[in-house]
């Protein structure tokens, strides 16, 4: 399988690698960990003036969906504050697919601007990866809905225009086909937000639903039709968008900090990095693949799965030799003096296990590999 690009797609490369160097700046990223918000609306907005924002959405843009691999592929390997911007075009990926023509007319327009983030509304927190055991309740009343419940690990709600919702509707018919998802905006009255403080320096949110009403234009894709929409949301953003080479920043501050000591003069030490080198190309041609199938009319959620299960363990590999080759300097943070690699080491060793989280925990990727792969039986 050939996965070079074509002239096209490297130019645009280049032009990312350019936008990256302007807005990209150390100043952004100790922003982004400082403030606990993982999103840079200076270079949100310049990729929508630019119109990249819109040629990378799936099903929408002329790029798609090989640009925007591109786009995220290489925002990651500069460490850059993409997260935002990720659920975004997800999400401008899903109202294009599902939505109405209203909805499309209201939502897409801001987020391939660069105005306007989304944030999901999926886990609650007695529930964890199990979705389909969700609580929070939307109920028929007239010509409006009203929504009640909690949800955990709401991230980028602080920031966010929009809130893509997972609701029960129905409670007399098995647990995966009385959801329905919905799709409102943050400041819709009766929604509250609290902060959570995580271990990567991350910020998300619990979030709260208090009597929300809505009318039937918030409800994305069918009534008690919210599993799949919510598998096209996953499908889209296992293995396709990002999360996939995150070790590289490591490796590079990494690199930098240990030549400078001579850390890197001991074999052990050169023998890792080449190991996790090798492990950052296999999962980026494991996301080349998910993005070939994806440009050629294919959802990769088994190959997306592959994809997140390989590079989520590849990047906390390569987070624990580091920090174990960077001795005490490893355990302090950002703006220590004397910290392994101003701090990126504590860093990626405390940020690498939220990675086998995000987009399904790899138990739930292993056992989608298990038993659509392999044919192997259910375990739960």
């Amino acid at each position: 399988m050939d996965f070079s690009l074509s002239p096209e797609v490297l130019a645009f490369r280049d032009e990312m690698r350019d936008i990256i160097r302007e807005f990209v700046t150390p100043k952004v990223i100790d922003r982004m960990h400082t403030s606990g918000t993982f999103d840079a609306p200076e270079l949100n907005l310049e990729l929508g003036r630019r119109g990249i924002l819109e040629r990378a959405v799936p099903g929408l843009g002329k790029g798609d969906p090989i640009e925007m691999y591109v786009m995220f592929n290489e925002l990651e390997k500069a460490g850059a504050p993409y997260d935002g911007l990720a659920v975004a075009l997800m999400i401008a990926a899903v109202v294009n697919k599902l939505g109405t023509e209203d909805q499309k007319e209201r939502i897409i327009p801001g987020i391939v601007a660069g105005r306007d983030l989304v944030c999901m509304g999926y886990s609650e927190a007695d529930h964890g990866s199990d979705v389909a055991s969700i609580t929070t309740r939307a109920v028929r009343d007239g010509d409006e809905w009203v929504i009640n419940g909690a949800k955990m690990w709401t991230t980028l709600a602080q920031v966010a225009r929009w809130v893509i919702l997972l609701t029960r509707t129905d409670t007399e018919v098995p647990k995966h086909k009385g959801l329905t998802m919905f799709i409102l905006p943050m400041d819709t009255p009766g929604i509250r937000v609290d902060p959570v403080h995580t271990l990567g320096t991350e910020i998300t949110n619990a979030t709260y639903y208090d009597d929300v009403r809505v009318g039937d234009e918030a409800v994305l894709g069918e009534v008690n039709g919210g599993w799949r929409t919510m598998t096209t949301v996953l499908a889209f953003e296992r293995g396709v968008m990002g999360g996939t080479q995150a070790g590289v920043p490591l490796l590079r501050h990494f690199h930098d900090w240990a030549v400078g000591n001579g850390v890197l003069d001991e074999p052990v030490t050169r023998e890792r990095m080449v190991r996790s080198i090798i492990d950052m190309q296999v999962a980026q041609v494991l996301t080349m693949r998910s993005a070939w199938i994806a440009a050629s009319g294919g959802l990769p959620g088994l190959e997306g799965s592959m994809s997140k299960v390989f590079a989520a363990e590849a990047y906390q590999r390569a987070s624990r030799w580091t920090l174990a080759a960077s001795g005490p300097a490893g355990l302090l943070q950002f703006h220590e003096p004397q910290a392994a690699a101003d701090g990126f080491v504590d860093y990626d060793a405390r940020h690498s296990p939220v990675m086998t989280i995000y987009g399904g925990t790899t138990e739930i990727n292993r056992n989608n590999i298990a038993e659509r792969h392999l044919g192997l039986p259910r375990s739960r």
